[in-house]
């Protein structure tokens, strides 16, 4: 089991743990896995996956942040975005195995730096040991191929690599539940984008 220290192992900070995991010590979740309410308009899913190292292994203490447009493709900041039952942004620690999960709805498109309508996706930021900075990358969804091959960003990345940025979809209890693993290096490290 791992001890809970007041101050995580992450190079980059530095910050408390229990500001930004305040529910692994038992207190009120600041910004939890859910940027999103019952009563929020969309397609309810669940991202869930694992923060894995260069050999394979979980990363137990990583951070990772999301980032998305409601179900309209509207981000919270917006004219017009966020609500009580919207706020568009989520935190969660991942666990002894690299687990996380985020309780949420499918972005709409939003138009991209062209101006293009760009895929359905959520952005990521991630915090883990050994990074002296923060990680970005992207969540782009399966059933969005159409989508997807007109997206500009997308369309940066060699074919070889966007699988990195495909969340697969699967039903399992009864919940829409997209899986997507954020791999740190090796021969399936996901792409990371320089903000």
């Amino acid at each position: 089991m791992t001890r809970l220290r007041q101050t995580p192992s992450q190079t980059v900070g530095p910050y408390f743990a229990y500001a930004l995991t305040p529910e692994a010590y038992g207190y009120a979740a600041i910004a939890g896995n859910r940027p999103v309410t019952a009563e929020t308009p969309g397609r309810h899913l669940v991202i869930e996956g694992r923060v894995l190292d260069g050999a394979g292994d979980p990363v137990e203490d990583a951070l990772v942040e999301i980032w998305q447009a409601d179900a309209r493709g509207r981000y919270a900041d917006a004219p017009g975005g966020g609500s009580a039952d919207f706020v568009g942004f989520a935190r969660c620690g991942t666990d002894a195995e690299g687990r996380f999960r985020f309780e949420t709805v499918k972005p709409g498109r939003v138009p991209g730096p062209d101006g293009r309508l760009m895929a359905p996706h959520i952005h990521v930021c991630l915090t883990a040991r050994g990074l002296l900075n923060h990680l970005f990358t992207r969540i782009y969804f399966e059933d969005e191929a159409e989508a997807n091959a007109a997206d500009p960003i997308l369309s940066l990345v060699p074919e070889s690599r966007r699988g990195t940025l495909i969340a697969r979809r699967a039903h399992r209890h009864g919940a829409l539940v997209y899986r997507f693993d954020i791999h740190l290096q090796g021969e399936r490290e996901t792409v990371f984008f320089e903000v």
